[in-house]
């Protein structure tokens, strides 16, 4: 898990879930948390293990990570 806090000062958590599936390959992908129970799953950002999403995300700049809420929520206003 990562928090990080948007454009606004909303804080959010940057993590995984997992869909069930027999296919292993993307099994895993990026969803954000805000701290008022707002829930955003990117479900074409994908990885195949935790681990490899947990590092991805460990390692994704805040601009990232905001720039991809940002288009996931249709928000086009908010800056890096």
């Amino acid at each position: 898990m990562r928090e990080f806090a948007d454009a606004e000062g909303r804080s959010w958590t940057a993590t995984t879930a997992t869909e069930e599936s027999p296919d292993y390959k993307g099994r895993y992908h990026l969803v954000m948390e805000a701290e008022d129970g707002q829930r955003v799953e990117l479900t074409d950002v994908r990885w195949n293990s935790e681990r490899s999403a947990v590092r991805t995300i460990d390692s994704m700049s805040v601009i990232e990570l905001r720039r991809r809420l940002r288009s996931a929520t249709g928000r086009g206003t908010a800056g890096a």
